[in-house]
């Protein structure tokens, strides 16, 4: 079985176009880096606004696979909603952290009672030096199958 770091490049054409990396991926923490590249750079010289919420919306994608991958039998993971907030400028690499907002365990317990469970995934956005540039609130779904 292929693992998140193979399956969503191959899924997902943008993970591939702005070659995002995976430094780790489990069931609650995700951690994806997109090198500075000139092709998707900003009027300033960073990183474009939208490769980055495309970057931190990939993270949470991972972590959604990876904590939920077991339900796609039953339930297709979609994402609902997402909020992205600037704070500081972004220079060079960016690296995108997601975590999980609720414990997967009660997500499925929802999904179990015949609900569609919305979950929280929190991503925080870093520049090398560490300091956070954005941080972003995706709310995902997993809506049952028919």
């Amino acid at each position: 079985m292929p693992s998140i770091a193979e399956l969503l490049p191959a899924s997902v054409p943008m993970v591939r176009t702005l070659n995002l990396t995976f430094d780790e991926c489990t069931a609650t923490r995700a951690v994806l880096r997109m090198p500075d590249q000139p092709d998707f750079h900003n009027h300033v010289g960073g990183p474009h606004a939208g490769a980055m919420f495309t970057l931190a919306e990939s993270a949470s994608g991972a972590i959604v696979l990876a904590a939920f991958g077991d339900q796609q039998h039953r339930a297709t993971p979609l994402a609902v909603d997402a909020r992205i907030v600037y704070k500081k400028l972004a220079m060079g690499e960016v690296t995108a952290t997601a975590e999980l907002g609720r414990p997967a365990a009660e997500v499925v317990a929802e999904l179990d009672a015949g609900q569609r469970p919305e979950f929280p995934v929190e991503v925080t956005i870093r520049r090398p030096d560490g300091e956070v540039t954005g941080e972003m609130t995706i709310t995902w779904t997993l809506k049952p199958k028919r």
